[in-house]
């Protein structure tokens, strides 16, 4: 889990979720939200990993710039309507 900051000065986390598939690589994918709430939830299953330690080893060195570019990109998908959770597939979910 890493903490960092957005273009107007509000706290959000990086973190991972694994998938609960049954293959064993890609897993776990990143998933921000606000510090003071889990809502909206962003999942960006994109960006995935094999294991969780490979997921906080590259969170712990991802810089500021990605990680406000990958919060970006999904609220920029919130705001076109979609939701803010997307299938580790890549279709959006259905609520």
């Amino acid at each position: 889990m890493v903490t960092f900051k957005d273009d107007d000065g509000r706290e959000w986390v990086a973190t991972a979720r694994e998938e609960d598939t049954p293959r064993h690589h890609g897993r776990w994918y990143l998933v921000l939200h606000p510090v003071d709430t889990v809502e909206p939830e962003l999942t960006v299953p994109e960006v995935r990993w094999q294991t969780v330690r490979s997921a906080q080893r590259t969170l712990d060195t991802m810089s500021v710039f990605e990680l406000r570019r990958r919060l970006r990109l999904g609220l920029g998908r919130l705001r076109e309507g979609g939701s803010p959770v997307r299938s580790p597939f890549g279709a959006w979910k259905e609520d």
